[in-house]
């Protein structure tokens, strides 16, 4: 059995029927959270129906049709990727994922699925990898841009509703000639995600979770300068000053049910340098009141003797 090691001591593994009862208690805690993105079959209830989703894989992976890995953190299951199909002989395939909030915002997903699809174009000889995605679904959505997807179409109504009306699904993909070629820059790339996925989850606060904004102190520089503009007089920070505020805020009820996430973003790497400019959305109830917003970040990266490390940020809030 292969392990490969992910950021913030995770793992993926084959998920496999012996599995079954770690899945099922995985199922309990993430399913509320899951079903509305996944398909109905996939969150089984009940060690049986637990059982039964991964036989089939396991049925269809022997057949060169589909394949399911999970992502064990700290030693727990916590969600995991698929080839939803896998065809060799029309050359396509298709992937998902799926996680429980307690593994959000940790850069899990979008190297595994890169990993993935570079074994389905260059050890396969694959020509297409398709990724389908509710147009709501903000977090899928922006996993497909990472992967340098293009947004095929929409597929109006082609879903039932579950209590509501039909649903649409977006198909995006990314062909083989279009895969670029591993000079180095993919692994910069998939830890540079890991950093602006580390430094978004540290906020998260929702389902009662506790965010842990110690985490920052491994994503920057400790010299690092953080900004709001505020236009005429931006705000320039410390990491202390920037952490201790939001701790109070994001612990004492001000700030519930909060987090932010990449909707799209740019990513620069030259040596030992990089930039990424980002859209970001978030969501939250500030003193009761649920809110919305959005804006963009550019953050600057230098690689040091501990890996690439964030030395500045600014960000600007839309109005």
């Amino acid at each position: 059995m292969f392990a490969l090691s992910l950021p913030g001591h995770a793992q993926l593994r084959p998920l496999e029927p012996y599995h079954a009862e770690e899945f099922a208690a995985h199922l309990d805690r993430a399913r509320a959270h899951i079903a509305p993105w996944v398909g109905e079959s996939f969150v089984a209830t009940g060690l049986d129906g637990a059982r039964g989703v991964l036989q089939r894989y396991a049925d269809d992976q022997a057949a060169d049709r589909r394949r399911l890995f999970g992502i064990w953190l700290d030693g727990v299951l916590v969600g995991g990727t698929m080839f939803v199909s896998f065809d060799a002989v029309s050359g396509v395939c298709e992937l998902g994922c799926w996680l429980e909030p307690a593994a959000e915002g940790r850069g899990l997903i979008t190297p595994v699925t890169r990993m993935m699809i570079d074994w389905a174009f260059r050890e396969r000889g694959l020509s297409r990898a398709e990724w389908r995605t509710l147009p709501d679904n903000a977090r899928s959505v922006a996993v497909a841009k990472r992967l340098g997807m293009s947004l095929d179409g929409t597929l109006r109504q082609v879903l039932p509703g579950r209590e509501g009306p039909r649903r649409d699904v977006q198909i995006w993909s990314v062909l083989a000639s279009e895969w670029p070629h591993d000079d180095g820059r993919s692994a910069d790339k998939d830890e540079l995600d890991r950093l602006a996925a580390a430094f978004l989850g540290a906020f998260d606060n929702t389902g009662g979770r506790r965010p842990d904004l110690e985490r920052l102190r491994e994503v920057f520089m400790p010299e690092a300068r953080i900004i709001k503009n505020l236009g005429a007089r931006p705000v320039v920070q410390d990491l202390d000053a920037f952490i201790e505020p939001r701790r109070r805020m994001l612990t004492d009820g001000t700030l519930t049910d909060f987090s932010e996430w990449e909707v799209a973003e740019r990513t620069e790497i030259h040596g030992n340098v990089a930039h990424r400019f980002s859209h970001y959305r978030k969501a939250g109830r500030l003193d009761g009141e649920a809110f919305e917003g959005a804006g963009h970040k550019t953050t600057q990266f230098v690689r040091t003797a501990d890996g690439w490390r964030i030395s500045s940020m600014a960000w600007d809030d839309e109005a």
